[in-house]
């Protein structure tokens, strides 16, 4: 067998095979033998059906079969003698197969483009240290009282106003007539003045009374999520039912006890320091990678194969559209589709490509490898993440070699950033204004349905 390579790119190759005459004859010879076996033909005895009938009835589909069975045979030994490694499937340009003469064939591949070694010794980086303070530990304090404040019905006889919370009956009109995309809906929470509906129905609510009605215009954005009522205007019909005030409870002891992990408002501060000096090093250390990425990226300058970029944009176009659904909106209800958004995407999905390059090549380079303390730690840590047994994942993974593949190369890719900071220079400096994402109080999910 002859293969010669025809280099395309960097990243694309295409190997062009010849099949020699006798291997395209055994294999004829073989595939005929085990038809003549098998088929039934009226007028002949089973297996003695003339090879000549057989050409003449079955010629097509047998070298179909034939040069598909060649090709699969001898694709792998013309990987072998080219010492190339595809990423992916290769693409066949499969021609008819003739008697008598050798069979050719083409397959275009893409290959991992050769990357220069990386110069991943001595980089100067800087981490931001922030040192919590009082202020933050207060703010914390305040979202952990609105978290556990309670809803009073306020007896006495007054209006809605500004910080209240509301609960109504409401249905959209239009044109005098129930209009279904503004939907009919009872005991919705508001909180008045909160902005989490839209701000005209916000307003109209204030100086309302309980089992009080009002009918108001209300314009909805040209932007508007939902496509059916972007820049309408909507009459809704609104019931005040009841107004609630929120109560909250003292910040001290007790209120740290009722947390159930503390028992005193000092051990409560000081499990919110902790917590907030992990995430700002979490995120510190998140910048740092970061940086260590931009750096690689400044120094390789190399072909992508578009193979692995549309895999890429593949996945994160996914991603977004699961989250979209998620929030109960369509990629049609967006005003997008998955045209704009592998379009929108894309440079994403060619930064990670670049970055997957890069840390394979600094893992090939200085040779990191995984040992099983750190292989057992990462398990570990996948399964507090995910809330399952350890047990329960490896075993996923003896089933997903894919799934397997995808986790060990992550926990490389964690070794090799390790690897560059501690063989960096790296100069601890105070953050600027770096703030830890804050989780939003609870008892207030009144978001709009509308």
């Amino acid at each position: 067998m002859r293969v010669n390579v025809e280099d395309i790119s960097t990243v694309k190759k295409v190997l062009y095979v010849e099949i020699p005459e006798e291997d395209v004859n055994q294999e004829l010879d073989k595939a005929y033998k085990v038809l003549k076996s098998n088929v039934k033909i009226k007028g002949f005895r089973p297996g003695k059906v003339p090879r000549s009938i057989l050409e003449s009835r079955f010629k097509k589909d047998m070298h179909a079969e034939v040069s598909d069975q060649l090709i699969k045979n001898s694709y792998p030994e013309a990987l072998k003698q080219t010492k190339l490694v595809p990423l992916g499937m290769p693409t066949i340009d499969r021609p008819d197969l003739g008697k008598g003469r050798p069979y050719h064939y083409s397959a275009t591949i893409e290959v991992r483009p050769p990357v220069e070694d990386l110069n991943v010794k001595g980089l100067k980086l800087k981490e931001k240290v922030h040192n919590v303070g009082d202020e933050e530990i207060q703010t914390q304090l305040k979202i952990l009282q609105k978290r556990q404040a309670q809803l009073k019905t306020v007896d006495e006889e007054r209006t809605a106003e500004i910080g209240d919370f509301v609960l109504v009956d409401y249905e959209g009109l239009k044109d005098g007539k129930p209009f279904e995309p503004a939907g009919k809906t009872e005991n919705f929470l508001v909180e008045v003045g909160s902005g989490r509906v839209l701000e005209d129905f916000d307003r109209q609510l204030v100086g309302m009374k309980p089992d009080t009605t009002k009918e108001f215009q209300v314009r909805f954005p040209d932007d508007y999520y939902n496509k059916d009522l972007a820049g309408l205007d909507v009459a809704f019909k609104v019931t005040l039912r009841e107004i609630k005030e929120e109560v909250l409870p003292d910040i001290d002891d007790e209120f740290a006890k009722d947390l159930g992990e503390y028992q005193t408002l000092d051990e409560l501060k000081e499990g919110i320091r902790k917590e907030l000096e992990r995430k700002y090093e979490a995120q510190s250390k998140g910048q740092l990678r970061e940086d260590i990425i931009d750096m690689l990226i400044e120094q390789g300058g190399f072909e992508l194969p578009e193979g692995l970029i549309l895999q890429e944009l593949s996945a994160i176009v996914r991603d977004a559209e699961a989250a979209m659904a998620y929030r109960g909106i369509s990629l049609e209800d967006s005003g997008q589709s998955a045209e704009s958004l592998s379009e929108k995407y894309r440079p994403v999905a060619e930064k990670r490509v670049r970055q997957y390059l890069l840390f394979q090549k600094v893992i090939e380079q200085e040779g990191i490898a995984l040992s099983d303390e750190v292989l057992d730690q990462t398990y570990e840590e996948l399964a507090e993440a995910t809330n399952q047994p350890v047990e329960a994942i490896k075993k996923i993974h003896e089933n997903n070699k894919e799934a397997y593949e995808m986790f060990r190369e992550k926990a490389l890719e964690r070794e090799a950033v390790k690897w560059i900071m501690e063989n960096s220079n790296i100069e601890r400096v105070e953050a600027d204004g770096q703030k830890p994402e804050k989780a939003k109080p609870e008892g207030q999910e009144t978001e709009t349905r509308l």
